[in-house]
C-alpha cells in the first residue's frame, strides 16, 4: 500500500481543492483581479497620457556657451539624458525622452539664439507643450535679468520637427504596475493568510497522518496559486490589449514572455507570504507584517508613475524594490519589444531577491 501511494497524484488532488477553495474566496477575487481593472479602466478611460516624466536631451551640435543652456540644466524635474547620438534617437523613438533640443546662435543680433525641438510620435503631446512652456519660462527670466533692453535672447520655433515612434498611453505604463499590484498583494496576503489558517484548523497536520511528503503539501497548495495568479494576469493583459490597445510589440510571443516574467516575479512574492504566515503570531497580525513587505513596493516602485518623480535621495531605495524591477522588465518587454534575456539585469536582481527571501522563508517556515 505505501510502496504504490502516488505522490503527484495527491499533490494534484491537493492543487485542485485549493483551487477551488480560491475561487470561492471574494477575497481573493476581489484583490487579485478587480482591484487591478478598477485602477485600469480608470486609467484607461483618462485617455491616451503619456509619459509620465520630463527627460531632455541636448543636440549634439548645441551652443553650450550660453545662459539658456545652463539654466536648461539647472531645473529641477527635467533630466537630462546624456547618451551616444544613436541612443539618444532610439530613446527619443522609444518615447523615454520627450525632446531633443537644439540652441543655436541665429546670425541676427535680435535675437541672437534659436530654439529647436525634435520629438516623436510616441510622446505625449502635452509633454511638449509643458516643455515649451518651460523653455519659454526660462527664456522671459534670462530676458528679465541679462537682456530688459532687448526684445529677447531667443527665439523657439513653432514647428516641433517628429520623428516616427510607436504611440505610448497611459495604459502602457499603468497596466505592468497594476498587474505587478496583483501578483504581490496575492502573493504575501493570499499566502501567508492561507498556510496560516491550515495550521490554525490542524489541516496541515491531518496531512501529516497521510503517506504525502511534506515538499507535495506545499506544492500543491503553491500550484494552486500560481493557476490562479496566471489566469488573473491573462485577464489583466488580455482587457488592456484588447480593450484600451495595450502594447504587445511582437503580439503572441511578448505575452508569453509576460507570462514567464510574472511566474518568476509570483514564485517570488509568495516566498514573502511563506515568512509572514511563519512570523506571524494570529490572523489579526497578518495585515501589518504584509503591509510592511507591500505598502512602500505600492508606493515607491514605479506602480502608479515613475520613481524619477521622487526625490534623488529615494531613488536608490525605489531600485531596491523587487517590484520595481518587475515592472522596468514588463514595461520594457511589453512596449519596447525586449526578450527576457535583454531584461539580464531586472531578472538577476529579482533571482537574488527569490534565493534571499526564499532561505529566511526556509529557516522561519512552521508547520505547526
Amino acid at each position: 500500500m505505501k510502496g504504490n501511494y502516488n505522490q503527484l497524484r495527491a499533490m494534484l488532488a491537493i492543487t485542485r481543492a485549493s483551487l477551488l477553495a480560491i475561487f470561492r474566496s471574494p477575497s481573493a477575487v476581489i484583490f487579485s483581479i478587480a482591484f487591478p481593472l478598477i485602477f485600469i479602466l480608470v486609467f484607461g478611460f483618462i485617455g491616451n497620457g503619456g509619459r509620465v516624466s520630463l527627460n531632455i536631451a541636448f543636440d549634439q551640435h548645441t551652443d553650450t556657451a550660453n545662459p539658456i543652456y545652463q539654466a536648461i540644466k539647472g531645473i529641477a524635474g527635467v533630466n537630462l539624458v546624456t547618451k551616444a547620438t544613436e541612443l539618444v534617437r532610439e530613446d527619443l523613438e522609444k518615447g523615454r525622452i520627450t525632446a531633443i533640443i537644439k540652441i543655436e546662435k541665429s546670425g541676427l543680433s535680435n535675437p541672437p539664439y534659436t530654439i529647436s525641438l525634435t520629438s516623436s510620435e510616441a510622446v505625449n503631446p502635452q509633454n511638449i507643450q509643458v516643455l515649451q512652456s518651460i523653455l519659454n519660462a526660462v527664456i522671459a527670466g534670462i530676458n528679465q535679468k541679462s537682456y530688459a533692453n532687448a526684445p529677447t535672447i531667443a527665439m523657439i520655433s513653432s514647428t516641433v520637427q517628429k520623428i516616427p515612434g510607436r504611440i505610448y498611453r497611459t495604459i502602457d505604463f499603468i497596466l505592468p504596475g497594476q498587474l505587478g499590484f496583483s501578483l504581490l498583494s496575492s502573493g504575501v496576503f493570499g499566502v501567508a493568510f492561507l498556510f496560516f489558517n491550515l495550521r490554525q484548523q490542524m489541516v496541515l497536520k491531518r496531512f501529516f497522518a497521510t503517506p504525502i511528503k511534506r515538499s507535495y503539501i506545499v506544492l500543491g497548495e503553491a500550484l494552486s496559486r500560481v493557476i490562479f495568479q496566471m489566469l488573473t494576469a491573462v485577464i489583466v493583459i488580455g482587457i488592456g490589449h484588447y480593450v484600451f490597445n495595450f502594447t504587445l510589440v511582437h503580439g503572441i510571443q511578448t505575452f508569453l514572455s509576460i507570462m514567464l516574467l510574472s511566474f518568476i516575479a509570483l514564485v517570488l512574492f509568495m516566498g514573502f507570504g511563506f515568512i509572514v504566515s511563519s512570523v506571524a503570531k494570529s490572523e489579526s497580525t497578518i495585515p501589518p507584517f504584509a503591509n510592511i513587505i507591500t505598502l512602500p513596493q505600492f508606493l515607491l516602485a514605479g506602480t502608479f508613475f515613475s520613481i524619477e518623480a521622487f526625490p534623488p535621495w529615494l531613488q536608490p531605495i525605489c531600485r531596491i524594490l523587487p517590484l520595481t524591477h518587475f515592472n522596468n522588465a514588463m514595461r520594457n518587454i511589453a512596449f519596447e519589444g525586449a526578450s527576457l534575456s535583454s531584461c539580464w539585469q531586472e531578472l538577476g536582481i529579482l533571482g537574488t531577491w527569490t534565493i534571499i527571501v526564499y532561505l529566511v522563508a526556509f529557516k522561519t517556515f512552521k508547520w505547526e
